[in-house]
């Protein structure tokens, strides 16, 4: 069946058997949370729930939903992909495309904190809840933690974390905790602090949330000092793509530097892979699971 028709087929069913996308998560076959080599490769698909479009130059790269599917679709057949993280409506989507079945699917949480406006970092849960995931049975969730010791809307977002991570420890599903310490500038934007000192101070915050830590894993940036950076952590960690470059080799290169410390467990990357500067989803994705799983796949 071609692309488009598979489209057509899937907006039909969401039309009209919208009961079916339950019926598919009960059925789903679901995988062990680590392979053999304990280390992961997780296509990050979240973006787009928090109006986040832009690759590069190009601020509604990621708004062509069909295109991107398709970028997803050819990630997720790329033999050594671990499994995915997505917003509810993508995970969906995938789920009647019938790619979710042996894959690790681990819901977005808070999508509020939208990309440039006023309350960005009141970063609230707006996607995915612990209860939901857990009567899906999806692997886990995500929470983005974005830390500015001067915008107040920060202590909100801290504490849903915190319960978020409390309520998925509770079900015995894995929580994902992505975190920066941050800065809104003069011109209103948000910006991350990627210097070590700064990511160390990020690791320790997120650490600390929720009433057990039994169940985290920590999301970080690639920065300097990896080695040192992570000695602050000794919670499994899986690293970020952040912006892809037009410099994929440095930024695998990067990768692999930080993923020879002992916290390191994997990649969870989505633009560098999903829009790679020369078109090649393919390739650029079995260059990610070389660096995590090697030889052993």
């Amino acid at each position: 069946m071609i692309w488009s028709d598979r489209i057509r087929e899937l907006t039909e069913t969401r039309a009209r058997h919208p009961d079916r996308i339950a019926e598919l998560w009960e059925a789903r076959h679901s995988r062990s949370r680590l392979p053999p080599d304990g280390r992961l490769l997780i296509v990050a698909a979240d973006h787009p729930a928090r109006g986040a479009l832009g690759v590069r130059g190009s601020a509604t790269a990621m708004a062509d939903r069909i295109d991107f599917l398709g970028r997803l679709v050819s990630a997720l057949r790329r033999p050594g992909v671990d499994g995915v993280l997505a917003s509810a409506d993508i995970l969906e989507d995938l789920l009647l495309l019938g790619l979710l079945d042996e894959r690790l699917v681990i819901g977005s949480m808070n999508r509020a904190g939208l990309q440039g406006s006023c309350f960005e970092l009141d970063d609230r849960i707006t996607g995915y809840t612990p209860e939901v995931i857990d009567r899906f049975r999806l692997d886990g969730g995500k929470v983005l933690v974005r830390i500015d010791l001067d915008d107040p809307a920060t202590a909100p977002t801290l504490e849903a974390a915190g319960a978020a991570i409390t309520a998925l420890a509770q079900a015995g599903r894995m929580a994902v905790v992505e975190t920066f310490l941050s800065f809104r500038g003069h011109d209103g934007r948000v910006t991350n602090l990627l210097d070590p000192e700064s990511v160390i101070r990020s690791i320790h915050i997120a650490s600390g949330l929720g009433a057990t830590s039994a169940h985290t894993w920590l999301k970080l940036p690639v920065v300097e000092e990896m080695t040192r950076v992570l000695q602050a952590t000794t919670l499994p960690t899986l690293l970020l793509g952040g912006d892809p470059t037009d410099e994929p080799e440095r930024t695998r290169a990067s990768w692999a530097e930080a993923l020879a410390c002992p916290a390191a467990r994997g990649l969870i990357v989505g633009r560098a892979l999903l829009y790679p500067s020369d078109g090649e989803v393919a390739a650029a994705v079995d260059a990610a699971v070389r660096l995590v799983h090697g030889g052993s796949r």
